[in-house]
């Protein structure tokens, strides 16, 4: 294995660094666990989750976020987060192409990560990484997250402020709430509001959250042309989310992150789908049986 030396510390006004340090998080390089260890968190950095369906034009609402906030001097780092093929372990990795105005910005740092199989869309080292870029002293971190429906909620567990992108078509609100992902928003951003329906969409939104006891914001935006950009900006800017959100409780789910990765981290995919390929030989395969005499391996 590579030797790396332990004592990196990310920077962000040297991306080198803070790029080394991910490399180093991400592969589980010699050094990872001390550098995550001696992290040192000099503010007290909003991290801000883009979440909603494929389509519904997430990349390219960060981009103009982006831009607003760089007009207000502020360094911003992106994860954009891509799914992993279940049948040969790739991943595409593309989504920071609708970035790509920002890519060589000096106070912008975008990263692409694949979900590991992950099918909330976040891996434990979503999380790992996000902390280095934390200590890395960026003001704002966007994750823009694989969009695969329900089983975003993961994202509540990391970001500060979540932001669920919905477009005119995404349907009627009767499946919205079924998604389940009306629950886990701070704020809701109607993208795409120059389609049609959009203004019976966003108020048919209103109905259904005005029926919670906590008051979520409603946005409309056209990303495209940054209409509407300036309002969810302000809102990010305001930091009035941050008194909802239980400190112990995001902890505690990062925690959980990070153990159930520890424990499962002499489980190899490709060796298992050997393994099951070679076990569906016999006649008398059950998966349960597999499993059982597999966990005690």
């Amino acid at each position: 294995m590579q030797s790396i030396k332990p004592n990196i510390k990310p920077d962000s006004t040297d991306f080198r660094s803070v790029a080394r340090a991910l490399t180093i998080v991400e592969n589980d390089l010699n050094g990872a666990d001390q550098l995550l260890k001696t992290l040192i968190f000099k503010k007290d950095t909003p991290v801000i989750g883009i979440t909603g369906p494929p389509g519904a034009g997430k990349s390219t609402l960060v981009n103009s976020l982006i831009s607003n906030l760089l007009s207000k001097n502020n360094k911003i780092a992106v994860l954009a987060i891509d799914p992993t093929s279940p049948f040969n372990f790739g991943s595409l990795l593309g989504d920071r192409i609708r970035m790509s105005p920002h890519f060589n910005n000096p106070d912008v740092f975008i990263r692409s990560l694949a979900t590991r199989g992950s099918l909330g869309g976040l891996s434990a080292k979503t999380i790992e990484m996000t902390d280095v870029l934390r200590a890395a002293g960026f003001d704002y971190i966007f994750i823009e997250t694989v969009g695969v429906g329900q089983s975003e909620i993961d994202i509540t567990g990391l970001a500060d402020i979540t932001f669920l992108v919905l477009v005119p078509e995404s349907g009627d609100e009767i499946q919205n709430i079924k998604s389940g992902l009306m629950e886990i928003a701070d704020a809701f951003i109607v993208n795409k509001a120059d389609r049609a329906d959009a203004d019976l969409f966003a108020n048919n939104l209103k109905k259904i959250i005005d029926q919670k006891k906590e008051q979520v914001p409603v946005f409309k935006t056209i990303a495209l042309s940054s209409e509407g950009i300036n309002e969810v900006t302000n809102f990010i800017l305001s930091a009035s989310y941050l008194k909802n959100k239980n400190k112990k409780i995001l902890l505690a789910e990062k925690a959980y992150r990070l153990i159930q990765q520890k424990r499962m981290a002499d489980i190899d995919k490709k060796k298992l789908l050997h393994d099951i390929e070679k076990a569906l030989s016999h006649a008398d395969f059950n998966l349960y049986s597999f499993v059982d005499r597999y966990s005690d391996y």
